[in-house]
């Protein structure tokens, strides 16, 4: 079965992933499961009798030792509370019986692990080590977004609940795709939709849109279309500025235009400047 997985951690942005997760769980009617990873911070205590002016301190040795037994100790215990008020919150939420893991290692490997049991992916623009909600994006997350083959669904701020949708939409098969996904996908279900396309004002792009549109309203959605001119990035925060739209879903990678601003520098400022959810499909 699978699960929608939402990465914990002590983080700014824990609380909106925990409160979108379970708004996406419940839309899904979709298992939701708690991800919390012990990474390794600090140095394992290495054989210090080659150093100078150590290797006679044996009382020092064991320490350090010490110290970092009880480092781990409290991170793992931190874990465990986070991984607990997560739960709550959740089941606060509707979300019945989420699941709890705690698990050691990196983040990129053990997603790598439950790729095959993830629906979708939550996680917050920021990390715990990121800092406070300024706008930057945590140093993993570009990582995270190129290796997952699922949904990630990233957050930042404050949980309101989607009430319209924006599609980024350049015609290419990757974004075709994106359309299909979100016909068939409860995550969307009874929401309104805009289909916004930056580029220039032709026949052929206000026929993509239109073929587009058509999946879409056969799927029961409200479809509204535009197409824009300028750069990608601030057209597309403008229409959605204009809109009040709740939540951007774009591919995460594409072609054309698209592409070129979802890989490298523009990536990280696309996410940089949302300040709302933002769901890259794959």
């Amino acid at each position: 079965m699978t699960h929608v997985i939402a990465c914990i951690d002590g983080s700014a942005c824990a609380p909106a992933v925990c409160d979108y997760a379970a708004w996406a769980s419940l839309r899904l009617a979709a298992p939701l499961a708690f991800l919390h990873v012990l990474e390794q911070r600090y140095p394992a205590a290495a054989d210090l009798s080659g150093s100078i002016g150590l290797g006679s301190r044996e009382h020092l040795l064991e320490e350090l030792v010490s110290l970092d037994e009880r480092r781990s100790k409290l991170l793992l215990e931190q874990g465990r509370i986070m991984l607990a008020a997560a739960r709550e919150r959740a089941v606060a939420a509707g979300v019945a019986q989420p699941d709890c893991r705690q698990r050691h290692g990196d983040l990129l490997g053990n997603l790598r692990d439950l790729e095959s049991e993830t629906r979708l992916l939550v996680i917050g623009r920021q990390g715990e080590s990121s800092g406070g909600l300024g706008q930057h994006v945590g140093s993993q997350l570009e990582s995270v977004i190129r290796i997952m083959h699922r949904p990630v669904l990233v957050t930042s701020g404050t949980f309101r609940p989607p009430q319209s949708v924006m599609l980024a939409f350049d015609g290419s098969a990757t974004a075709r795709k994106g359309v299909e996904m979100l016909a068939a996908s409860p995550l969307t279900r009874d929401l309104p939709i805009h289909l916004v396309m930056v580029g220039a004002d032709t026949g052929d792009h206000w026929a993509q849109l239109e073929a587009a549109c058509a999946v879409l309203a056969s799927a029961g959605h409200r479809v509204h279309t535009a197409i824009r001119a300028g750069d990608v990035e601030p057209a597309l925060h403008t229409y959605q500025a204009e809109h009040g739209i709740d939540l951007l879903v774009m591919g995460a990678y594409g072609h054309s235009r698209i592409r070129q601003f979802l890989v490298g520098s523009t990536t990280t400022s696309m996410l940089r400047t949302s300040t709302g959810p933002l769901l890259l499909l794959r």
